[in-house]
């Protein structure tokens, strides 16, 4: 599976043996996720013959198409060296006001899409502008606005409830219909994945990301429009969150104030998994999905397994900590790798 990576400055900006030697760690990390899925089916599927059913291989990718779509978005953003905490409140006030929208009115999908993207998309922005333009930390901006918009939702909703008969059934046919037997939401979230995947590996303004994330300086000394770039990458976020709080409406019908609450560690979580380096530059949206997916397949293994639902948070955590600690040790090997290939090119 193709990644995306940037040039480090470690292999210098034409060092194309040192851009392959990446891919291929990267490629390794998506293949290892790809291993563990086979590994925790069968192994599964052993105990619990009816795990991997029809309906049952449905349910894994609906529930983890939502993810997946999101971690595509925080993978634009973590590979700045920046964060977006606030994804998960963003889908919860979405989902809130989609519903609110559309309750009582049969309105079309389309408006209702565009509406939840924009919302998004105003979030995302004003993220986007606290960190790249007033230089505020990310972890500090995103946690605040993670607060504000979960108050903002809290204060609207007023313990109200939106319920699924009072969703238009145009709009839950999006969440529970499919075509040629592939359910809609994995089909939209496959869509987005390529196409970010695509912008990021093949146009040069999409691997500015990444050169970001890598060297801040080299890409300021390369003339490189970080913050332009950096506001960029949080309003993709805000957007695929605010589309993906349409889809949460679609796909369950009953939504609360708290609709989403605790996603935004699951988000982190599949992308740091996915292989998407937390300090930035490296990485890929595919890797990010699978992360995803990773995730969910476990989520669905313990309720299989009937186990409680504690060890999924759990699992979830120490993953990461594996994960990060992963990133680290290949970055040392591969940051001297490097060094050793130039050393001998310059000798």
């Amino acid at each position: 599976m193709a990644t995306t990576t940037a040039t480090t400055a470690a292999a210098g900006p034409g060092d194309a043996g040192g851009r392959r030697l990446v891919d291929t760690v990267l490629r390794a990390r998506e293949l290892s996720i790809v291993a563990a899925l086979i590994v925790l089916v069968g192994v599964t599927t052993a105990v619990n013959s009816s795990f991997l059913s029809t309906q049952g291989v449905k349910d894994i990718f609906l529930n983890a198409s939502i993810l997946a779509l999101l971690a595509v978005g925080q993978t634009m953003v973590v590979v700045t060296r920046n964060i977006d905490l606030s994804v998960g409140s963003v889908v919860g006030l979405v989902a809130f006001a989609s519903g609110k929208f559309v309750l009582g009115h049969d309105r079309n999908i389309v408006l209702v899409l565009v509406l939840g993207m924009a919302i998004g998309a105003v979030c995302g922005l004003v993220n986007g502008v606290l960190v790249s333009f007033f230089k505020v930390p990310a972890l500090v901006v995103t946690l605040g606005t993670l607060y504000v918009i979960q108050g903002l939702d809290y204060y609207w909703a007023h313990g109200q409830q939106i319920n699924a008969a009072d969703v238009p059934s145009s709009l839950l046919e999006l969440g529970s219909g499919s075509v040629l037997g592939i359910p809609y939401l994995p089909l939209i979230t496959l869509v987005v994945m390529v196409g970010v995947g695509y912008y990021l590996r093949s146009f040069p303004s999409g691997r500015e990301f990444y050169a970001i994330g890598s060297n801040p300086d080299a890409a300021r000394l390369a003339g490189i429009a970080i913050r332009k770039r950096i506001l960029t990458a949080y309003v993709v976020s805000g957007v695929l969150a605010g589309l993906a709080g349409v889809l949460w409406l679609a796909r369950f019908g009953t939504v609360v104030a708290d609709a989403a609450h605790g996603w935004e560690l699951k988000v982190v979580s599949a992308v740091v998994v996915g292989g998407v380096a937390i300090v930035g530059g490296l990485g890929s949206v595919y890797g990010a999905a699978l992360g995803a997916l990773l995730l969910t397949t476990i989520g669905s293994v313990l309720v299989v397994l009937k186990v409680n639902s504690f060890w999924q948070d759990a699992i979830a955590g120490l993953l990461l900590l594996l994960a990060i600690s992963v990133d680290r040790l290949l970055s040392l090997r591969v940051t001297r790798a490097l060094r050793r290939r130039n050393a001998r090119h310059g000798a």
